[in-house]
């Protein structure tokens, strides 16, 4: 059985999608809320490294649209680390780890690698 560590929020209803989806396949799915579980200061550099801010970052969120303009400008100039720490709602969901491999998202084409 495929182990992997899904990083979103409990309440998240694509989180709980992908989940669901992925225990389907067989697959072990340890789950990391994002908020309270999850090492951000470790994760959130290594998945900017991976994915790009451009990926990570949720711009059709509500802490996006509450956020200042001043941390938005910094996101835009690739300084998004410490504002994803800051405000981890601001890291699109779910991330999935497998074999020290990130996906974000719940996309067809991440479904289609993942399951």
């Amino acid at each position: 059985m495929t182990s992997l560590t899904l990083y979103g929020l409990k309440n998240c209803d694509t989180c709980k999608k992908a989940q669901k989806a992925l225990e389907a396949a067989g697959k072990a799915v340890d789950f990391v809320d994002i908020r309270s579980g999850a090492d951000l200061a470790k994760k959130v550099p290594e998945w900017l490294a991976q994915l790009g801010p451009a990926a990570l970052v949720n711009k059709r969120s509500t802490t996006w649209r509450n956020l200042p303009d001043g941390d938005r400008a910094l996101i835009g100039a690739n300084e998004a680390e410490a504002i994803l720490i800051e405000h981890p709602t601001l890291i699109k969901r779910p991330v999935i780890e497998t074999g020290g491999v990130a996906c974000v998202g719940w996309t067809k084409d991440v479904q289609a690698a993942l399951t």
